[in-house]
């Protein structure tokens, strides 16, 4: 009778795994479902809400949404179509998600501040990743606005955090596909463009401005204020406490320029010429070996100057981006090795 008794389960534990079972693969169909092309319009505008998610009656939320278990989407939520909330995902505040945003487990987007989080098409929020919150700014004053704004097609993985504007002037900007890998942090007043790849543990302080298809290694840090520039690139490990102009490649714990990310403007199209020309450039700039060389300000002259380079739209580029780093508000360039 005992040993019956060990391997008999009660009955509202039968029926609990059953229905736990049911809801979980209903939701795993319903989330992993992909209309076809021949899909009628009753299945491709169908919304799932489990039972168990919290969602205002007044969040708006748009035909092919499904909302999994224990989720919460507050009163100011907007969801575009086909957005997919897995389990344990909430959203808060004054927050727009649109169409085909997925929210993995964990995630929370958006808090009860005013302002707003805005994020566009066909971006993913990884486990457990923080989006549009409150920024750690000692500046920011309760009842202030601040602001997030997310463009499309972002892949922000697990364990990220990006945070809000510290003042209603201004606001925190992440352009369109960005790869944002696992715990990264995106502060405050930050402005990253488009196509750019954040390794793991890439930490952004307050105010940094990246460019367009820049690449980090892991683990770095950028001090705030400092502008990352176009097709560069942040070794690993690396504290960046000045700019990184356009085109260069930076590593250590001072980072300091290493020379041109030469794999990175072959991989993005940059033809041979144009490669040729920037190793010129940059060696008349930096690399100067003539004893009585002249000032650093020279040197970007003589560049600008020069018949073989002037007409270069990148060496044009270039050194337009250094020049910027040494405008009055800006933090300089990081250092290079003086080879004289």
């Amino acid at each position: 009778m005992c040993s019956l008794m060990k391997l008999r389960k009660p009955f509202f534990f039968c029926c609990s795994n059953s229905l736990t079972s049911l809801s979980l693969r209903r939701l795993s169909s319903t989330l992993s479902a992909q209309p076809s092309s021949s899909s009628s319009s009753h299945q491709t505008s169908s919304t799932f809400i489990h039972p168990s998610a919290i969602v205002h009656p007044n969040a708006l939320i748009s035909q092919g949404v499904s909302i999994g278990p224990f989720c919460t989407v507050g009163s100011s939520a907007k969801l575009g179509h086909g957005c997919q909330l897995h389990p344990g995902s909430h959203i808060f505040g004054n927050t727009e998600l649109g169409e085909h945003c997925i929210l993995m487990t964990g995630s929370v987007v958006g808090d009860d501040l005013p302002g707003h989080t805005v994020v566009g098409c066909n971006n993913i929020i990884g486990h457990h990743a923080v989006v549009g919150v409150k920024c750690q700014d000692l500046k920011y004053k309760p009842g202030d606005e601040c602001f997030l704004d997310i463009g499309d097609n972002n892949d922000i993985r697990e364990h990220s955090s990006i945070h809000r504007s510290s003042k209603s002037s201004d606001r925190t900007v992440i352009g369109d596909n960005n790869l944002i890998m696992g715990s990264c942090h995106i502060a405050h007043d930050c402005k990253v463009g488009n196509n750019n790849i954040f390794a793991n543990n890439t930490l952004l302080a307050g105010h940094v401005m990246v460019e367009d298809y820049a690449h980090t290694a892991g683990a770095i840090v950028v001090h705030q204020f400092c502008h990352i520039g176009s097709f560069s690139f942040i070794g690993g490990g690396s504290v960046v406490s000045q700019d990184v102009p356009k085109y260069m490649m930076v590593t250590g714990e001072r980072a300091e320029l290493r020379g041109l990310n030469l794999e990175g403007l072959r991989r993005r199209g940059f033809t041979t010429a144009e490669i040729n020309s920037l190793r010129m450039a940059y060696r008349k700039i930096f690399m100067s070996v003539d004893a009585n060389s002249a000032s650093f300000e020279e040197r970007l002259a003589e560049v600008e100057q020069n018949e073989e380079l002037a007409h270069i739209p990148a060496v044009c580029s270039m050194v337009q981006s250094i020049r910027n780093s040494f405008t009055e508000d800006r933090r300089g360039i990081c250092k290079f090795r003086h080879w004289i």
